[in-house]
């Protein structure tokens, strides 16, 4: 890391925002403030606006970095041997630990409301969006239903994430089963979307048996 007091240009921007993520990681996102980093890298609050134009554009940068470790995982996760449920569920495991060895990251991705911040930036938002893809793209699905199902899987991680950083589970109930028990079926359920939407439609479909009584008049 540069010194920096010392730190111009480049170096300076780079400290800044290595400050800004120590400060998320230490103390959380409501302890960022351009003026607690400029006191802390040997610059004026004036300086960071150089680099970044407000403290939203500066925790955006956060937020970029974390979806890119959180992609890397989720990819790293999926490479080698397994049928498409294994790759699924080890990508969706991959998920659940980074929010949980990495709260304030997935905090700030996941959890600010829109009136907290400014509108995040449409290309950051398409780039966000690879996770979600990268779901579907295990599952080797569709767009159109892929887009369904990855957010459904998103929806029911999220949500454990979620519940365990509150500590809202329930004591009696061990963690890591939890953890596999919805990995499994919320991975499950996914696939059998799927496989369900594969199925040839019966050319009947819609039509009375002939055999059947006809509805009676109304």
């Amino acid at each position: 890391m540069p010194d920096p007091q010392r730190a111009t240009g480049t170096d300076l921007k780079q400290a800044i925002l290595d400050e800004a993520r120590r400060v998320l990681e230490e103390s959380g996102y409501t302890a960022i403030s351009t003026r607690r980093i400029a006191s802390a890298v040997g610059c004026t609050a004036t300086s960071i606006y150089l680099y970044f134009k407000s403290k939203d554009a500066l925790i955006y940068a956060l937020i970029e970095e974390g979806f890119e470790e959180l992609n890397a995982r989720m990819m790293r996760a999926v490479k080698g041997e397994g049928t498409i449920q294994e790759r699924l569920e080890r990508a969706a495991d991959a998920y659940i630990r980074f929010g949980l060895d990495q709260t304030p990251y997935y905090e700030i991705m996941f959890t600010l409301r829109a009136e907290q911040m400014e509108r995040y930036p449409a290309a950051s938002y398409r780039r966000a969006r690879a996770t979600l893809d990268a779901f579907a793209q295990v599952a080797e699905m569709e767009p159109e239903l892929g887009l369904l199902a990855g957010t459904t899987i998103w929806s029911g991680l999220h949500g454990l994430v979620s519940l365990l950083i509150a500590r809202r589970i329930d004591i009696r109930i061990d963690r890591e089963a939890l953890i596999q028990h919805t990995i499994h079926a919320t991975c499950t359920a996914a696939l059998a979307q799927k496989n369900a939407s594969a199925l040839p439609s019966s050319p009947d479909a819609g039509t009375p048996n002939a055999t059947s009584s006809p509805p009676l008049a109304g």
